[in-house]
């Protein structure tokens, strides 16, 4: 697939996917849907790949679902958004959470409506100080989606997500950062290179154990205190069967730098 609306590459083991459609304040529309789910199916799928790196292009991250594609004209058949959930949202927020690796998640300017969401469903969120999150949903009629209901009671409690979903209100990076909703503010100039740094540090990792404990720790929301330790017991027997484990161990015993190759 050529990609007209991202921009895609894999270096140093980071896989680096940035939105781009910078004049629509990079507003998912079909196209863009498409490209970035071939690029998360190759980030599955190349021996290289270690990280994830989300970000955008220009002055905002997301501005959500571009409208133009769901403009309902006087009269005409109203739209199945469901549908488009189905399809596109729920597919993205899922293969992000469940991606194998580390996805960081850079947020420049504006992420609204399910922009703001999407950065929710990746593992370390590092936002722009001039970054801004808006559950935009309610000013036009529609339910917070993109895992957006379940997410944020988790995130910052639920008398703060029922005030960002009903009001609409902007939050600053600084704010969502305070309540614990992502996980570093960074000056404008320096958001990209933060970000990669911290991608490129995790690529040099153990990324099969930091998987399991991604794994570990997304489950832990809908299991019991039982279930939980039982899951950490199976999971732990997988990292221990690892190369990385055994590399980890033969470092540390010989005061030497691991080299870790993620399995």
């Amino acid at each position: 697939m050529t990609f007209e609306h991202i921009l895609f590459s894999i270096e140093d083991g980071v896989a680096l996917l940035s939105l781009n459609r910078p004049q629509q304040l990079n507003s998912f529309n079909t196209q863009m849907h498409m490209e970035v789910r071939e690029a998360i199916k190759q980030v599955r799928q190349s021996a290289e790949a270690r990280v994830l790196l989300l970000t955008a292009e220009g002055r905002g991250f997301c501005a959500g679902h571009d409208l133009s594609d769901r403009n309902v004209a006087p009269g005409a058949a109203m739209p199945d958004l469901g549908e488009s959930i189905d399809q596109f949202y729920n597919p993205l927020v899922r293969a992000l959470r469940d991606l194998p690796m580390p996805v960081v998640c850079a947020v420049n300017g504006v992420a609204a409506g399910a922009g703001a969401n999407i950065p929710l469903a990746c593992d370390l969120v590092l936002a722009a100080r001039s970054a801004s999150f808006i559950q935009a949903f309610c000013k036009i009629g529609l339910v917070p989606d993109s895992g957006g209901t379940w997410l944020l009671p988790r995130l910052v409690g639920m008398a703060r997500a029922k005030a960002l979903a009903l009001l609409g209100e902007r939050l600053s990076a600084e704010q969502a950062e305070r309540w614990g909703m992502i996980h570093r503010v960074v000056d404008d100039a320096d958001l990209r290179d933060e970000a990669l740094t911290l991608a490129r540090h995790l690529a040099t990792q153990p990324t099969y154990g930091l998987a399991l404990i991604k794994r570990s720790l997304n489950a832990s929301f809908d299991n019991s205190f039982d279930q939980q330790l039982e899951l950490e017991r199976d999971l732990q027997r997988l990292a221990g069967r690892s190369d990385d484990y055994r590399e980890g161990v033969s470092a540390f015993m010989n005061k030497r730098t691991p080299a870790f190759e993620g399995h």
